[in-house]
């Protein structure tokens, strides 16, 4: 029986009703309580990092489950991450990055109702987790929602109510968990040993450009970020009406390292198809091609973490990570 890592970090799945509306207040023993079923799955440990709304996750709690991940990974064959849904695919991709070449699974779920619930979704995707993280073949970054194996990478969440919450974007899921079973349609690939990280870069803004958008939202942030990433429209298009563009091009002659994605969510960006893209490529902006801007965002941290230098930012932006893009393209060459 393999011994698995739960490790807590609040959500839905552990929330209760306080009067004001819900709040994680359930302990990780209490959820473990609510589905026995899980001893018969994998020896369990517990570590509770945060009792956490998600919407509250930010960049130094992803380097703080990092950094547990790091030191309990010889101790345990896996970990499952107990997470909100509003940010759960943030920290997938966030993980990815962190912990890369992950011999062993870290699987990410929640649910959408609380385990204290009658009709709640948290006990499927408690036992799917589990069973997924013991299977001997799991490594990587995943979550698992609704019976689906999601790559870390390419998790968005596309409903607020209903069960199945988060899509694979651009990716097929890897695989599905039925019955305590786990059905594979393919199996990344390692590349290498293990490797941490414990740095990530917060300044990045993103912006979500709109019909008629004042470019004063750059002008203003110039100084107080590292970098930008642009959610385009369509292939990857920015406005050039009101100097919108020109702002634009002020990030990046002033060493700003800026990534353009794509508002739309399947099939990704190309900068080269419309004149108001190309633009975009003759000022030096990187494109993310078909990555999800929550993948694009936490890269871009990840990076800037790792170095100033603008060559090497390109560089490291480019490699692949955990099949993080799917799509060949000039700037992966």
């Amino acid at each position: 029986m393999k011994n698995i890592c739960l490790i807590a970090t609040g959500g839905t799945i552990v929330s209760k009703d306080s009067g004001n509306g819900l709040e994680p207040e359930l302990t990780p023993q209490d959820l473990l309580a609510c589905v026995p079923e899980l001893q018969e799955i994998a020896k369990i440990s517990v570590r509770e990092l945060y009792r956490m709304d998600s919407t509250n996750i930010s960049q130094e709690h992803w380097l703080g489950m990092a950094d547990c991940i790091r030191r309990e990974y010889h101790a345990f064959d896996g970990f499952v991450v107990i997470h909100g849904t509003d940010t759960m695919a943030y920290t997938a991709a966030a993980l990815s990055y962190l912990v890369q070449n992950s011999g062993k699974p870290i699987v990410l779920t929640g649910s959408q109702k609380s385990v204290y619930q009658r009709d709640t979704d948290a006990r499927r995707n408690l036992i799917d987790a589990f069973c997924f993280a013991a299977d001997t073949r799991s490594h990587g970054v995943y979550i698992v929602f609704d019976g689906m194996a999601i790559l870390g990478t390419h998790a968005r969440k596309t409903r607020t109510h209903s069960y199945n919450a988060f899509s694979s974007i651009n990716c097929p899921e890897t695989a599905i968990v039925r019955e305590g079973r786990v059905v594979r349609y393919f199996e990344p690939e390692l590349d290498g040993e293990v490797c941490f990280y414990d740095r990530l870069n917060p300044c990045v803004l993103t912006v979500r450009p709109y019909p008629g958008i004042s470019p004063e939202i750059l002008n203003r942030t110039l100084d107080c970020y590292d970098g930008l990433v642009i959610e385009c429209f369509g292939t990857s298009g920015i406005p050039a009406y009101g100097g919108f563009d020109e702002a634009v091009k002020r990030w990046a002659k002033a060493g700003k390292v800026i990534v353009a994605t794509t508002q739309v969510p399947y099939e990704g960006s190309d900068m080269s198809v419309y004149r108001v893209g190309k633009s975009l490529m003759d000022a030096g902006i990187l494109e993310a091609f078909d990555m999800t801007p929550e993948a694009v965002l936490a890269k871009l941290m990840w990076v800037l973490g790792r170095t100033s230098d603008r060559e090497e930012i390109k560089q490291e932006f480019r490699k692949r990570v955990w099949m993080d893009t799917l799509q060949e393209g000039k700037d992966l060459q």
